[in-house]
């Protein structure tokens, strides 16, 4: 019972650390840079806050998703055994689909932060907005194909049809 219910919290915790995660680059890639890159703003300022929230959202959720996903892969799959094997079953196969797509991600955001912030630090932006969009929307596609796979997975669907 008590495995269960830990369980379940990492769950939980994994779900919404990914949620605001997606949602936040799905934000920025969206909604900011288009303002930014369209004239918007008349201060780098507010857009030196949010670069610099964003990188601090991806990096505390890259590390709980880290925490909370290896801790439900341990629980769930094997590796070389029976039952869900990490590398042989359809699911365990989706997690480390999960894991690259993680990883690009997290590497997707922290290049073009840096990238962003180098440009604002020239006081200009639009051009830095522009530049760094595709590697938002980049990493917005990305965040969403996390949930596509997630989905996959939760939902047993992948298992079904693969």
């Amino acid at each position: 019972m008590v495995v269960t219910v830990v369980s379940d919290v990492f769950h939980l915790v994994h779900l919404v650390f990914a949620a605001v995660w997606a949602g936040s680059v799905f934000y920025v890639a969206f909604v900011l840079l288009p303002l930014a890159r369209d004239g918007a703003f008349t201060s780098t300022k507010p857009l030196e806050v949010a670069s610099g929230k964003l990188k601090t959202i991806s990096r505390v959720s890259s590390l709980v998703l880290l925490a909370t996903g290896g801790h439900l892969a341990g629980n769930r799959y094997t590796v070389g055994g029976g039952g869900q094997d990490l590398f042989a079953s359809t699911n365990g196969r989706l997690v480390l689909v999960m894991l690259v797509l993680w990883l690009a991600l997290a590497g997707l955001i922290e290049v073009g932060a840096k990238r962003f912030e180098a440009g604002l630090s020239g006081k200009k932006l639009r051009e830095p907005a522009r530049e760094t969009l595709p590697l938002f929307r980049a990493a917005a596609v990305v965040g969403v194909a996390l949930f596509v796979v997630g989905g996959l997975i939760t939902t047993g669907t992948a298992v079904r049809y693969l």
